[in-house]
């Protein structure tokens, strides 16, 4: 927090405030949604649902509620967002039904799609290239710490009921918009002004899906649809599976949650630079398939909690690696389209998480082992494709011979002819 001017660092702290509960929230529900399941009667079909219908609210809001963040300004957006989640967390905490849960998540997905980009702008507005870095990191901190704490309180909390997290977070949120309320505007009116005569020339979400399989970045973003489908599934039944197989408690589902979370991040932060470095973003990523292939099956073997415990923090490991190592090659070969790529990854990430739940939910339903067998068989073919991926890039950066000329000719990523020697 140092490296950011003086005038800065409190509104720097408020945002990351108001992300940090925004992602506790988050993944506060994880080890008390199998206790939920139980009380209120419903199935896992019903709980995929819950799971998507968040990322699918958050999917479809998102790009409306970073154009008026745009068109009003930051501050608000990002107070009615806390609100909303304020709101949503209270309303999870008072089910006792289905229907209730529903719109409990469907406005949680609401908040995130308020805050998230409203979070993100507003560092952006305030801080000048050189502190950029410095400001993302922070709020990417919280973000990561809040994914990794709320499991662990969620799990605490419940021990004094299993409704208290809830109404704690519910709280929390609120008096954090309040507090937001004394935020500075980031985005003066001229700008929002501009900002207003650009919006009618933005391509829809919709219109950039169908244009990305014309990119030499489609396979890859195939390959992230595919980890994004077979790792929701994963994580939405595990605690279900855990609970009915075991009998795991919710404070024993947060700390397993926890563990994996925590040396994932640890391991991103110290190991994939130089991973990277060594053998390459497209061949990680490989290795990462291979490795949640082979341990989303040896979950189903684990039956004391230390295997268990490896076996998730295994997948979580790879998970933390695989993603960012096509987003970084994704970054290296975009060029100009660097907001387009990282659109199109964050839409196909939201796509998988959509999808996931959906399936493994159904599939648990039928049979709870069927999850993590058929997870692992579409993260196989992520694994496969990942193959094809690595061999079409060697194949087209292969010099040709010309039968009359010494020239080899060295092609990019699309195909095309980049130069000759």
């Amino acid at each position: 927090m140092m490296e950011l001017a003086t005038r800065n660092r409190g509104a720097i702290l408020i945002l990351m405030l108001n992300i940090f509960l925004a992602f506790v929230g988050v993944g506060l529900v994880i080890p008390i949604m199998p206790t939920y399941m139980n009380v209120l009667g419903i199935s896992g079909t019903v709980v995929g649902f819950l799971v998507a219908v968040f990322s699918l609210t958050q999917f479809l809001v998102a790009p409306y509620a970073g154009s008026w963040s745009d068109l009003y300004g930051r501050k608000w957006v990002i107070v009615i967002g806390m609100l909303i989640f304020a709101v949503s967390e209270f309303i999870f905490g008072l089910a006792n039904d289905a229907l209730l849960l529903f719109l409990s998540r469907m406005l949680g997905g609401v908040s995130v799609a308020f805050i998230m980009p409203a979070v993100m702008a507003y560092v952006v507005d305030i801080t000048s290239e050189e502190e950029r870095g410095t400001g993302m990191g922070w709020v990417n901190a919280a973000i990561s710490t809040g994914f990794i704490i709320g499991p662990a309180i969620g799990g605490f909390l419940a021990e004094y009921g299993l409704r208290v997290p809830f109404f704690a977070a519910a709280s929390a949120a609120a008096v954090a918009g309040v507090v937001s309320t004394i935020l500075p505007e980031s985005l003066d009116k001229s700008k929002r002004l501009d900002m207003m005569a650009s919006q009618k020339k933005r391509t829809n979400q919709m219109a950039q899906l169908a244009r990305s399989y014309r990119t030499p970045y489609f396979t890859g973003l195939v390959i992230i649809l595919i980890i994004s489908l077979g790792i929701s599934q994963y994580e939405t039944v595990l605690g279900l599976f855990v609970d009915h197989r075991y009998g795991y408690t919710p404070r024993e589902i947060a700390w397993l949650i926890m563990i994996g979370s925590i040396i994932g991040a640890v391991a991103q932060l110290t190991l994939f630079g130089r991973l990277i470095n060594w053998i390459g973003e497209k061949k990680l990523s490989a290795y990462c398939l291979l490795l949640i292939v082979v341990f989303m099956v040896v979950t189903l073997f684990s039956f004391r909690y230390w295997m268990m415990v490896t076996s998730v923090t295994l997948v979580f490991l790879a998970v933390d690696f695989v993603r960012p190592a096509i987003s970084t090659y994704f970054s290296r070969i975009a060029g100009d389209d660097q907001g387009f790529v990282a659109g199109m990854n964050a839409s196909y990430t939201s796509l998988g998480n959509i999808a996931g739940p959906l399936l493994a939910g159904a599939l648990f339903d039928i049979q709870m082992n069927s999850p993590f067998l058929i997870g692992s068989l579409i993260m196989l073919a992520g694994f496969l494709l990942n193959l094809y991926w690595i061999r079409k890039e060697r194949k087209e950066h292969r010099p040709v011979h010309q039968s009359n000329t010494k020239t080899k000719n060295y092609y990019d990523e699309g195909g095309r002819r980049a130069y000759n020697e």
